[in-house]
């Protein structure tokens, strides 16, 4: 099919590379085995061949400078110059060895005591992370960074003209963590650098910028809505000749419409997929503003419907000036479906990754340029493809959905209170103040990785890796009494993915080998796609876990991924409300607690770390998903005896406005991310009277360096100030799976060896008494 002359956007493409290119390129330059030089020339490939896949599927407004060595957030932060203090930066362009210490840290060396990362959160409600701004009172920014032009350049040279993308400065204001003031008092000083680069942008060229707020798919009060009219309408005056195209999308604009529509942009996007309704703005807009239409859903990967979309975009022909787009940037979906030969074709029919929405973008722009039958070939593949997944037996299963029926409250609520409970659990486990812990998982050394592939391949046999992983196991086990930890864990060394391994054993779940989306930096995940009905089989992680109880009399703690977490984790379908998949799934983990349960562990961990991310970004939409959310979680977790421990664990979240929900899920123990925020994620539960136990994490796992002895004491120190010491557990931020074994043990016993400094002066305190 020829390129259609009909605008096609695709606002942003994944970075990663078809085969994880950009993880090999990052983490061989970590390592000292891919110099600065090699790192650049490697990055470079593969912007240019996502420019080139854009133009070859007659995407016609290809986008630059949405690629990224790490995040687009942290690139925004280096090219306003607000870099911390911390990490000795002294002016002038940001080097790289300063742009990853800032992401993931520096260590020690010799008088060096290093630099802690900054912190991290997730995107809006999803689950890409970026690395929070700090910002100071006052704070002066000053260009830093050539990246925005540099790329366009780029482009240019290899003959596509882009459009360039910038973070725009409202929504990274919103994003930044400044401590006792409102952030958006710094935007007078930040606009004129935003001003800058647009005056280089335009000198090089540009015709176009993509300026993305999606802070507009929030409840925007009236100083933030001026803020915006503000910041539009400066970058707006400060390049006339350049057409500013504001993106907003994760949702509609909601009551921010009259605010939009009055600015002085050229283009405006819409997200179609998420907020259909927003096709009247039509009727409002003025004549002369380019309308972005984002039709193909950029979050997920169901093939979309083109009959329909054509449908609802053949009245708007000749209305006015539109373009085609997915509703977000394809950041969020696997590059290419094509490279998934091994996927059972009646499930791959019903999908698109990122180069076939692509594709369902270009035909349906070719159709409303030369009408259906000249796409009618496409057409009726879409139609077919729809009419197979609806009516497939694989999608329906009655006996799940009978038993999802069949849910009542009494199931949903613990036999006893968390106070009764408390003293049970404290008989069984005989545990010693400030119990020590880890969340999970343990060093995914090259071995396992090794031996994990060779196995999926037929190279090494069951029996043969079932030996490998109870070996490592073992030493798992063993390490963990030399550290001198009070609850255990069995490692997790035969899982891939906290969601896939879970997925791999449910029925309704699909997996692919390519399917990888970026998370953070060179962390990518293959979300499960979640197309049917799901039920468990049978046991998922009975057998391991009982056998690395029975290598040791202390505790051991079970693991299991909560159903929040592998709804959102997962792609999910769009068939069915979102509240039911979630029960269905929290049927199947209630199944595993219970069996883990009758087979010895006496403390099993749910982990949820996704359940602040699912909150909606607009208040209203917030209570009913809050409800159901912690109603399966309770499902999941309520079938136990009082002296059977729970534990979950959620990271890299503000938790103050979900406090009242963490309350409600009643788990016994909950692990919280908490060293990069310095402990200011505890403010929120003293306030509540929170009764249950907490850990809050007291060393960053995401980051290579190893804190001292005293840096975790102090962050313990402010724990107990803000909880009493009785309820407080000791334990790394998340998993210790990215991470090497020698300095997880340094970590591990830096952290026994705080909690244990903690103790000494809990007696002190208590004999002075």
């Amino acid at each position: 099919m020829s390129s259609p002359t009909f605008p096609v956007a695709t606002l942003g493409m994944p970075r990663i590379g078809p085969r994880r290119e950009l993880k090999s390129l990052l983490e061989g330059h970590w390592a000292g085995t891919l110099d600065a030089a090699a790192l650049t020339a490697g990055a470079r490939e593969l912007r240019a061949a996502n420019w080139a896949r854009q133009s070859a599927r007659g995407v016609s407004r290809i986008p630059s400078n949405d690629f990224s060595l790490y995040d687009h957030v942290l690139d925004t932060t280096v090219m306003v110059g607000a870099v911390p203090a911390r990490y000795g930066w002294d002016g002038g362009e940001v080097d790289a060895e300063t742009y990853f210490a800032m992401a993931r840290g520096r260590p020690a060396n010799g008088s060096d005591k290093g630099a802690p990362a900054m912190d991290m959160t997730k995107w809006f409600d999803t689950n890409y992370h970026v690395i929070v701004p700090e910002l100071a009172r006052g704070m002066f920014f000053t260009p830093s960074s050539s990246k925005a032009v540099a790329e366009y350049r780029e482009a240019k040279a290899r003959g596509h003209e882009t459009r360039p993308v910038l973070l725009g400065p409202v929504t990274y204001l919103l994003l930044a963590k400044a401590n006792g003031f409102d952030p958006l008092s710094l935007l007078p000083g930040l606009l004129p650098v935003y001003q800058e680069v647009l005056h280089e942008l335009t000198a090089a060229g540009a015709s176009w910028v993509q300026i993305d707020e999606p802070c507009l798919g929030l409840d925007l009060d009236e100083r933030t809505q001026a803020a915006l009219k503000t910041s539009v309408t400066a970058l707006a005056q400060a390049a006339p000749s350049l057409k500013l195209m504001l993106t907003s999308y994760f949702g509609g604009l909601g009551h921010n419409e009259a605010l939009v529509l009055g600015l002085p942009v050229a283009g405006l996007h819409l997200d179609l997929v998420r907020a259909p309704g927003q096709l009247q703005l039509l009727s409002d807009a003025p004549s002369d503003l380019t309308l972005s239409l984002g039709v193909v859903d950029g979050r997920n990967v169901w093939r979309a419907d083109l009959v329909a979309i054509l449908g609802q975009l053949e009245p708007l022909i000749g209305r006015r000036s539109i373009e085609l787009a997915p509703s977000c940037p394809l950041l969020h979906v696997p590059l290419d479906l094509d490279l998934e030969t091994d996927l059972d074709p009646e499930i791959a029919q019903w999908l698109a990754f990122g180069a076939q929405k692509m594709d369902e973008l270009t035909t349906l722009a070719t159709g409303l340029e030369k009408g259906r039958t000249a796409i009618a070939d496409a057409l009726e593949a879409s139609e077919a493809a729809i009419r197979s997944r609806r009516l497939s037996s694989r999608v329906n299963n009655p006996v799940v959905r009978a038993r999802s029926k069949d849910v009542d409250a009494t199931m949903t609520r613990r036999t006893s209170p968390f106070a009764e409970r408390r003293m049970a659990q404290r008989d069984a486990l005989s545990l010693p103040q400030y119990p020590t812990t880890t969340i999970g998982s343990f060093p995914q050394t090259r071995s396992v990785r090794k031996a994990r592939a060779a196995h999926a391949h037929g190279m090494l046999s069951a029996e043969d890796y079932a030996r490998f992983i109870a070996a490592e196991t073992e030493v798992a086990v063993r390490r963990q009494e030399e550290i001198g930890l009070d609850m255990l864990v069995h490692g997790e060394f035969e899982r891939n993915d906290m969601v896939q391994y879970f997925g791999e054993r449910l029925d309704g779940y699909a997996f692919t080998r390519s399917g990888w989306v970026q998370s953070y930096g060179s962390r990518c995940v293959r979300p499960p796609i979640l197309f049917g009905d799901v039920a468990r089989p049978a046991p998922m992680t009975v057998k391991w876990s009982s056998y690395a109880q029975s290598l040791t009399d202390r505790p051991m703690k079970g693991i299991l991924t909560g159903p929040v977490t592998m709804l959102q984790w997962s792609f999910v379908r769009d068939d069915l409300p979102r509240p039911e998949v979630c029960r269905q799934i929290a049927l199947a983990i209630r199944d595993e607690v219970q069996d883990l349960e009758a087979a010895g562990l006496a403390a099993i961990q749910v982990d949820e770390p996704a359940l602040r991310e699912g909150v909606p970004l607009r208040e209203a939409d917030r209570a009913a998903y809050l409800a159901w959310a912690v109603e399966c979680f309770r499902l999941a977790t309520a079938g136990v005896s009082d002296a059977t421990q729970i534990h979950t664990h959620m990271c890299y979240a503000a938790f103050n406005d979900i406090i009242d929900t963490i309350g409600a899920m009643d788990a016994d123990v909950i692990a919280i991310e908490s060293s990069r925020s310095r402990m200011e994620l505890l403010d929120a539960f003293p306030a509540t009277r929170y009764p249950n136990e907490i850990g809050p994490g007291v060393y960053d796992t995401h980051s290579p360096r190893v804190p001292s002895v005293p840096e975790m004491v102090a962050l313990l120190q402010q724990a107990s100030e803000r909880l009493d010491p009785s309820q407080i557990w000791v334990n790394p931020d998340c998993g210790l799976k990215t991470r090497e074994w020698d300095e997880v043990r340094r970590a591990l016993l830096n952290m026994v060896a705080a909690a244990r400094r903690m103790r000494d002066e809990g007696r002190v305190i208590v004999a002075a008494e």
